[in-house]
């Protein structure tokens, strides 16, 4: 088997190459590297390791010629590159780049291969958007809400949704939940990006070392033609009962091998309470198939409190030191929403908090916020999808009907959920043939059924930016029953940039 992969400087792609070069019956990886100096030594390093069993291309996702260099010859191509915040937040273009363009460019050389390779496709969490602990379960299905000013999330969305609708004849979309990677504390006391964390909204976390392996397991498996259920789908990369939080959750975890807790480090009110990313999956699929989740949230830190020991070393300092030092210097950073307070950032403190007057009514003291226990709201169920069967979002159909079996009638009724119309006046002859629609503002366009009611992709022009989901969800209750969870009804803005990529406020 020839394997082709993108982003294995990255955490995930990393872990992957390295685990399915254990795979005897992997002939060959190829594997694309930007032409950044760093990558040099990486490129020896993996020569010296691998020899004639990996081939190294040097270029961008972005560029054609070096996608068609890469998957020529492959069985499978894997691409799990991916520009992330808060780099993503600083450099918008790199996001672009490398999320949507290098999607679009790797997809397009894949469906033109005489022999076309099989494609998996790694994409994020964070296109579901907000979710508080009142709809804390996301499945795929579930509607897309990038949230405002979240470079990263939209730019994946529209690239996954190429991937869906390229031509390409087997593809699967992975949906990668939050991470744990062995830099994630140093990466995270770096940027105000903390901050946007809600404390009360759930979060589910697997290991690079988890999501690498279950690559390898997706190979294993498709060699042994045991992947008949895999192909043309798309998927949670969930972690599991054991690797369910909320916010605060992940910050005591994180916290405890410096000896310290948010409640000493940092005040609820430097947090946001909306607009972020993050759910528990219930669906666990992928698990099921392969059997991947091997690590915890706990064994994690264990692991990472014994091999950095200067965290170890941080509980001989006073917590107050290691606020003001650590935590409190992060309130001046761009990217922080107490700056935006200070700023007078109207959009994104509108849209991080609902408004500058809510965000400074928040308590600065723990003894004023009340902190969610995840176990009330069924974090540990270890198969939710029937335990908390009432608690899912609706999809606006039948969905006890095998897909196969809809009919235009559940077609229709699904595009009237959503606020819309199907103007085709015959079913599409499978779920992934294109039909016509029209969306609650008058956008007419084209996509497959399995896009629109099993990806949760509705209009391309309406989303995702700008962002008007308070507009849309006005007229759509596929959007409403999750965007009221945390705004008002009466809420009227619409969230975009302007010229000069500023955040921008307008009434709708």
């Amino acid at each position: 088997m020839k394997i082709a992969m993108t982003g294995v400087s990255g955490n995930m792609g990393r872990e992957a190459l390295a685990q399915s070069m254990q795979l005897e019956f992997i002939e060959r990886v190829r594997v694309l590297l930007t032409p950044k100096r760093k990558n040099n030594k990486l490129s020896r390093r993996l020569k010296a390791r691998y020899g004639d069993r990996i081939e190294i291309v040097r270029g961008w996702l972005s560029d054609a010629a070096a996608c068609e260099k890469l998957v020529e010859g492959a069985d499978i191509v894997v691409n799990m590159a991916a520009v992330i915040p808060p780099h993503s937040d600083k450099n918008p273009q790199a996001s672009y780049l490398c999320n949507q363009l290098g999607a679009v460019r790797l997809a397009d050389a894949v469906a033109a291969m005489k022999n076309q390779a099989k494609l998996i496709h790694t994409s994020t969490v964070a296109v579901y958007g907000n979710r508080t602990l009142a709809h804390p379960w996301g499945r795929p299905g579930d509607p897309l809400m990038p949230a405002a000013f979240d470079y990263y999330a939209m730019h994946k969305m529209i690239g996954e949704r190429h991937v869906m609708e390229s031509g390409v004849k087997n593809w699967a979309v992975l949906r990668q939940t939050a991470m744990l990677y062995e830099g994630i504390i140093f990466s995270n006391i770096s940027d105000g990006l903390l901050f946007h964390t809600t404390l009360n909204g759930p979060l589910e976390w697997v290991t690079a070392r988890d999501s690498g392996y279950l690559i390898r397991r997706i190979l294993e498996c498709e060699q042994q033609g045991k992947n008949e259920k895999f192909w043309n789908r798309v998927f949670d990369i969930s972690g599991g009962h054991l690797n369910r939080r909320t916010g605060y959750d992940t910050f005591v975890d994180g916290f405890s091998i410096m000896g310290g807790s948010p409640r000493s480090y940092f005040k609820p009110n430097w947090c946001a309470t909306r607009n972020f990313h993050g759910l528990w999956y219930a669906d666990n699929e992928l698990e099921k198939m392969y059997s991947y989740q091997r690590g915890t949230v706990e064994g994690f830190w264990n692991e990472m409190s014994k091999k950095y020991r200067i965290f170890r070393l941080a509980r001989l300092v006073p917590a107050a030191l290691i606020r003001k030092c650590v935590f409190g210097r992060l309130l001046g950073d761009d990217n922080s929403p107490s700056k935006w307070i200070k700023n007078g950032d109207e959009a994104r403190v509108t849209a991080a908090f609902g408004s500058i007057e809510n965000a400074l009514s928040l308590p600065s003291d723990w003894t004023g916020f009340s902190v969610e226990d995840a176990k009330q709201y069924g974090s540990d169920e270890s198969e939710p999808m029937q335990a908390c069967a009432g608690r899912m979002l609706s999809h606006g159909y039948d969905e006890s009907k095998p897909f196969e079996k809809l009919t235009l009638d559940d077609i229709r009724e699904a595009a009237i959920f959503r606020g819309g119309r199907c103007l085709s006046k015959e079913m599409a002859e499978t779920p992934y043939t294109k039909m016509l629609w029209q969306c609650s503002e008058g956008h007419t366009f084209s996509a497959a059924p399995y896009t629109v009611l099993k990806g949760g992709h509705w209009c391309p022009f309406c989303q995702p930016q700008p962002w008007k989901y308070d507009t849309l969800a006005k007229k759509s209750p596929y959007y409403a029953q999750v965007w009221y969870d945390s705004h008002s009804a009466d809420e009227d803005y619409i969230y975009s940039f302007d010229k000069d990529g500023n955040a921008h406020i307008e009434r709708g």
